[in-house]
């Protein structure tokens, strides 16, 4: 199984809790070339796996996740079914079926005197508030504590002060990062930048950080804060845009993939 069938594995591993074990053995022929297995966020053995590590193929695991995938599909199509009336059988037909007085004597019991009044309706229950819907907007020096704990979510040894600095200077060169909000809080972070180059008639748009609070994913965020980036970007005059992933961060590749971006290119990086 290829690499990127194995990423997409992977991730189909993260959305039902699990993560997905590689094989460290790289010499084909040996017993556990290849092999992969299940494990739930606490490291306990799910599937595949023995004390020495992962025995299971590729496509034994990928029929398991199939399967949970259709016991849980499976499962949300439970309804309540009402109980039937008792049909009445010929022979107690008769005896069952109420008389015409005896309707109108239940009827009569049912109906309030004409000397009541009627008894109040309750009054129906107050809906709940309306749930607060992400928005994004440029970032301000003032998100700088917030931006600060997103960007070390990605391993990035930042400071807040030079975060603020960073926002002031990006703003005046017209690249402001954009931020995600819910409910005024600072929850999702977009990076761009936009560069001239020697063999391309337009500017390059490059997104170079996005990032999403971690009990905020999955809800749509992400895109919001990617379209943004690139209607900017595109306003700016770029024919093209770029995003950059870290190798080990094979979900973003994924979601980047279904953004309808393409793999075409391995980047190289030096400190200076």
């Amino acid at each position: 199984m290829s690499d990127e069938r194995l990423d997409l594995l992977a991730e189909s591993a993260r959305n039902r809790g699990l993560k997905l074990v590689r094989s460290r053995v790289r010499t084909p022929g040996k017993r556990r070339f290849g092999k992969v297995g299940l494990t739930d966020k606490g490291g306990r053995a799910v599937f595949g796996m023995d004390d020495k590590g992962p025995t299971a193929k590729p496509e034994e695991v990928e029929q398991y996740l199939r399967n949970l995938g259709a016991k849980d599909w499976g499962a949300s199509l439970g309804v309540a079914v009402m109980p039937r009336k008792p049909v009445p059988s010929r022979a107690e037909g008769p005896k069952a079926a109420p008389k015409k007085a005896e309707i109108k004597q239940a009827k009569r019991k049912r109906e309030p005197a004409n000397d009541r009044e009627p008894a109040p309706k309750p009054a129906p229950p107050p809906s709940p508030p309306p749930k607060p819907k992400p928005k994004v907007r440029e970032a301000k020096p003032g998100d700088a504590p917030a931006l600060a704990r997103l960007i070390r979510l990605l391993e990035h040894d930042v400071d807040e002060q030079g975060v603020r600095k960073r926002i002031s200077a990006l703003a005046k060169d017209k690249l402001p990062p954009f931020v995600a909000t819910l409910d005024k809080q600072v929850i999702g972070l977009c990076g761009v930048h936009r560069m001239v180059t020697i063999h391309r008639d337009k500017p390059v748009g490059r997104v170079t950080i996005l990032v999403v609070a971690e009990d905020c994913r999955r809800q749509g965020i992400g895109k919001m804060l990617l379209k943004a980036a690139e209607e900017h970007l595109r306003n700016r005059g770029c024919g093209l845009i770029e995003a950059t992933s870290n190798d080990r961060l094979t979900a973003a590749h994924g979601f980047y993939r279904h953004m309808g971006y393409e793999r075409t290119s391995i980047r190289f990086a030096k400190t200076l």
